[in-house]
C-alpha cells in the first residue's frame, strides 16, 4: 500500500485484513495494532471497525472482537510475497532486508519483517 492510498482504499484494506485474521477472537487493542499497519488515523480506524461490523466481518463485545470470516486466512504460499531490498517494517519500524507483503483483493499491505507478518495476520499471538 502506498502512502497516497485514498481513504476508501485504506478502509477496504483494513476491513479485508480483519476478515483474514487467523485468530477467531482478539482484543480491541490487538485489532487496532493490526489496523495501524493501514492507517494511524483514529477516525479511519473507527470507520474500519464500524464497516467491518456492519458487513458481518467482526462482532464486537466490550473490548473484544470475534472474527466472522468463514475460514478465509491469508495463504502464505499465494498471498504473501517476499522481496529483497531495504525496507522499514510497517508494523514495528525496524529495518528489514526481506520485506513480506500481503496481497489482498483490496490491495497490497507491507512491507513487514518475518515476525511482524505473522503477528499482523494473526498467525502468532501477541496478546
Amino acid at each position: 500500500m502506498n502512502e497516497r492510498a485514498s481513504r476508501e482504499e485504506k478502509l477496504e484494506l483494513g476491513v479485508e485484513l480483519l476478515a483474514h485474521l487467523e485468530r477467531e477472537e482478539l482484543s480491541l487493542s490487538a485489532a487496532v495494532d493490526r489496523i495501524e499497519t493501514v492507517t494511524t488515523s483514529p477516525a479511519l480506524t473507527r470507520d474500519i471497525l464500524d464497516a467491518a461490523e456492519k458487513r458481518g466481518v467482526i462482532e464486537r463485545e466490550n473490548a473484544r472482537l470475534r472474527i466472522q470470516r468463514g475460514g478465509t486466512h491469508v495463504n502464505y504460499d499465494t498471498q504473501v510475497v517476499r522481496r529483497e531490498g531495504e525496507f522499514e517494517c510497517r508494523r514495528c519500524g525496524a529495518p528489514v532486508s526481506t520485506g513480506h507483503f500481503v496481497q489482498l483483493d483490496a490491495g497490497e499491505l507491507g512491507p513487514f519483517g518475518s515476525s511482524c507478518i505473522r503477528k499482523v495476520t494473526g498467525r502468532d499471538d501477541d496478546e
